[in-house]
């Protein structure tokens, strides 16, 4: 417990302390224990001696033990906490000392390195994990060192260890459409080693309300920078230097994973025409799932099957779980265990029990490294070896004491894991099955009815019990999970799983395996289309989650039902929770982290307001899809009108994820009638004069007129074309009162550049507000010196990606508002940014927030 503790209280620290403060920390818990295991073998010496016959010792004896023994336990939990605390805190100290120096970010360096795992391709290029050998700096043809910064002129740069990179390849095309041509990217293996020249910026993610952390993430995966392969055709090329014997394991599973894929996808798994169940040709889409099960690649599943499995609750079974090691645990102990029987000599030299546990943990370890070493893999290497190692004592502990050395086993072994969904997942699930089946052992005939009934009830009690934390962790719950559990854990761990795997020995077995998976996700597919398949409830604060959480477990636990009812009072505030909204009269903004591009939500006490949806990341992956999706069900949000200012894709990436979520929001904006979303939902073009007021709320749309609007339908005159962003809406929102008897104002102005802010002047539209979304994420062509006086803004919100391409926000521009003292908010210090009419003077960061030592902290 003390170890768990400690370990928690570490990771809560917003800021690191010096080394030496957790070195001399660790040094004094090391040395108390010391002190106290001697005073510990003492005291046996006394006591050993105070009860030799006589009534002396007898009598000194029996008054020293219970003390001592409560004042040991006590010292031991101390100990555990003071030690985990101080090794937790000194491992983060030494990894953060050798992150990516800010001097480097940006900088074209030349680097040696080696592929570090299978290459993960996509549309866009492939993303390389690299082993860093040896960096210099790179020279530029026709700009000699261009790159080098003038304090660095004679030192090598000091790279991190493990970095990840992407090679783009083709057209890479910015939000305006304009195309920077990239070098294909050849097949790459894991283990060659190449010379390249790369960009790098330190772990950078982004940083919403209950969104995902990608820099702790990048910070467990030992990975201290991110960049891209600089592969212009005025770029140095990339040359392939050798093939090396390192990282065999990432080698061999390339080649199986390719292998799997070339078979199943080359040689269609019947009609390749046909839609499968998953909803596209059976060959690709199966593959991929195929792939996963066998060697951990969860990317190679598409996004929609993940959408499927996730609905129904049996997404961790798609892919390496610790069900699927702990099960390939058991059958390698069973088969070791027979073969070792067999011969007289070996069970003479170890008992076959013994060498059968033994081998079954080493073997689960080896198929753990080889679907890739995740943290999910690790966690159950770790407790399987825990559990392995008390069973070979010959002591029978508690099930509590087994769950918490397991559970401070893990700790050790990953601190950061305490901040990831799965380990809590996966600890509750194993507690509350080691807390109730032990009572039901026998309540079961030892028969394959029993054995049903045994699997049926344990599936239900994790059901009981997890669904409090998933709603806590996740904000949903498959209602469908229980069925869909029931059906997809024997037949994946048991008869698809066990094909896959051996397909590595004989490769027909892959084709059996992807015909057994066919009937499978015909199932999972009819359970999510069911409407009420899955249920979003807003996520609540951590105290109604450990209620509920309670409440779970005693619903899942062997009691009257009289006392199981108690339960019920525990889940109602995490059920019945709603994210607090403005007052009648006020108005609220909430500009998410995105990147580059505009998505700002407007709450009014009833209504919402969802002005541009973000950018588009790739074909797989897009801003609604990622951030505002997942955004507006944590704050229970149903979005009244989501208003695209522009075409551009920095502005529209994310709206058909928002719109297929929010089947009642109607859709208006600058788009064009041939744009795709016009299919998806038809869209009212926003015009200036068009009002209307919610909740006491005003919104107002200033620009573009009507006459922009009708030059843009004839974009074939051969005069200079409209561009998109002239036509981007500008929405004036105003409170009733923000502060009392004073009107706050928000101005959301998207693209405009100098001509259309000279326009709104000419025109004296109201623009005075107290915050305005910096036009065109701070370009140089927007935000003149003339719109800023007329704004007059109190605060200057910015959404831009970090060190994005283009420059955003412009050095010029940001030196605008500091001439008038207007503070610029920029999302990639920041976070997303919470601003309410009832403060108009105060801009919330949700960097700021809970803030912890492995976020990056922009220089």
């Amino acid at each position: 417990m003390g170890v768990v503790v400690g370990s928690a209280l570490q990771l809560w620290q917003p800021v690191l302390w010096p080394v030496a403060v957790y070195g001399w920390a660790l040094l004094g818990a090391l040395g108390a224990g010391a002190a106290v295991v001697w005073r510990k073998s003492l005291r046996r010496r006394w006591l050993g001696r105070a009860l030799r016959p006589g009534p002396a010792g007898a009598l000194g004896a029996v008054g020293a033990a219970p003390r001592w023994q409560a004042g040991w336990w006590v010292a031991a939990l101390a100990w555990g906490l003071v030690a985990a605390f101080a090794l937790c805190g000194l491992r983060a100290s030494l990894f953060a000392g050798e992150g990516l120096p800010a001097a480097l970010e940006g900088q074209d360096l030349r680097i040696t390195a080696v592929v570090a795992a299978m290459p993960q391709r996509s549309e866009a290029g492939v993303r390389l994990r690299l082993e860093v050998e040896s960096a210099e700096w790179a020279t530029v043809p026709g700009t000699p060192g261009k790159a080098r910064p003038p304090d660095r002129q004679g030192a090598a740069p000091q790279v991190p260890a493990l970095i990840d990179v992407s090679w783009y390849g083709g057209a890479l095309r910015d939000a305006q459409g304009l195309a920077d041509l990239q070098r294909q990217p050849p097949e790459l293996r894991a283990g060659e080693r190449w010379r390249m020249t790369v960009r790098l910026k330190a772990p950078h993610g982004l940083r919403n309300p209950h969104g995902f952390d990608y820099e702790l993430w990048l910070w467990e995966q030992g990975v201290q920078a991110t960049g891209y392969v600089r592969g212009g055709p005025k770029d140095p090329p990339p040359e392939r230097l050798a093939s090396t014997w390192r990282h065999p394991v990432e080698q061999w599973r390339q080649s199986v994973r390719d292998a799997i894929v070339q078979r199943l996808a080359g040689s269609p798994v019947g009609d390749e025409d046909a839609p499968s169940a998953l909803g596209a040709p059976a060959a690709a889409r199966v593959s991929g799932v195929v792939a996963a099960l066998v060697t951990g690649d969860q990317r190679a599943i598409d996004r929609a099957d993940w959408d499927i499995f996730r609905a129904t609750g049996v997404a961790h079974l798609m892919s390496i779980s610790g069900l699927h090691i702990t099960l390939f645990a058991w059958l390698a102990a069973a088969v070791v265990g027979a073969l070792w029987r067999r011969s007289r000599r070996l069970c003479l030299a170890v008992p076959a029990p013994t060498a059968a546990l033994v081998c079954g943990v080493v073997l689960a370890g080896g198929y753990a490294l080889f679907s890739g070493w995740g943290v999910p893999a690790q966690r159950t290497v770790t407790m399987l070896a825990v559990v392995a190692a008390l069973q070979l004592s010959g002591r029978r502990w508690p099930w509590p004491q087994v769950w918490l050395l397991a559970c401070a086993a893990v700790v050790l072994t990953d601190p950061w894991a305490l901040w990831q969904a799965g380990f809590w997942l996966s600890f509750v699930a194993v507690g509350v099955l080691f807390a109730t089946d032990f009572v039901a052992a026998s309540a079961y005939p030892k028969s394959a009815r029993g054995h049903f009934y045994a699997l049926l009830r344990e599936q239900w009690v994790v059901t009981l019990a997890l669904t409090p934390l998933s709603l806590l962790l996740f904000g949903q719950v498959s209602v469908v999970g229980f069925a869909a559990n029931l059906l997809a854990i024997p037949w994946v761990t048991l008869v698809v799983t066990p094909l896959a795997l051996a397909g590595v020995v004989w490769a027909p077995l892959w084709s059996l395996a992807a015909w057994a998976l066919q009937p499978l996700a015909a199932g999972l597919q009819w359970l999510a289309s069911w409407p009420w398949a899955v249920v979003f409830l807003p996520a609540a604060p951590l105290w109604a989650g450990a209620l509920a959480l309670l409440g779970g477990c005693l619903l899942a636990m062997r009691l009257p039902w009289p006392l199981r009812l108690w339960a019920l009072p525990l889940l109602v505030p995490l059920l019945c929770w709603q994210a607090p909204r403005p007052a009648v009269g006020q108005f609220e903004l909430l500009a998410p982290d995105i990147g580059q591009g505009n998505a700002v939500l407007v709450r009014t006490a009833t209504h919402t307001l969802l002005y541009d949806a973000g950018p588009r990341f790739s074909r797989e992956s897009d801003a609604g899809h990622r951030v505002l999706v997942p955004l507006l069900r944590a704050l229970g949000e149903r979005v009244d009108v989501l208003m695209l200012s522009h075409r551009d894709a920095d502005h529209t990436g994310g709206a058909a994820a928002v719109l297929a979520q929010q089947p009642a929001a109607a859709l208006t904006g600058s788009i064009e009638a041939e744009h795709a979303l016009q299919a998806l939902r038809p869209a009212t073009p926003c015009v200036a004069g068009q009002r209307w007021e919610w909740d006491g709320v005003a919104l107002e749309v200033l620009h573009p007129t009507g006459a922009e609007l009708d030059r843009s339908d004839h974009l074939d005159r051969p005069i200079s074309p409209v561009r998109p962003n002239t036509l981007s809406c500008v929405l004036r929102v105003s409170s009733a009162a923000g502060v009392p008897g004073v009107q706050a104002v928000a101005l959301l102005v998207g693209d405009i550049e100098a001509p259309q802010e000279q326009a709104l002047l000419a025109r004296a539209a109201p623009l005075k507000a107290d915050v305005l979304l910096v036009p065109h994420h701070g370009s140089k062509t927007s935000s003149s010196g003339a719109f800023l006086d007329a704004v007059q803004p109190r605060t200057a919100l910015v959404q831009s990606g970090y060190r994005n391409r283009f420059g955003h926000p412009a050095p010029e521009v940001l030196q605008r508002y500091a001439q008038r003292n207007v503070p610029v908010v920029e999302s990639a210090r920041c976070g997303a940014a919470s601003w309410s009419s009832a403060q108009p003077q105060a801009v919330a960061c949700e960097r700021d927030t809970g803030r912890r030592y492995w976020q990056h902290a922009v220089p």
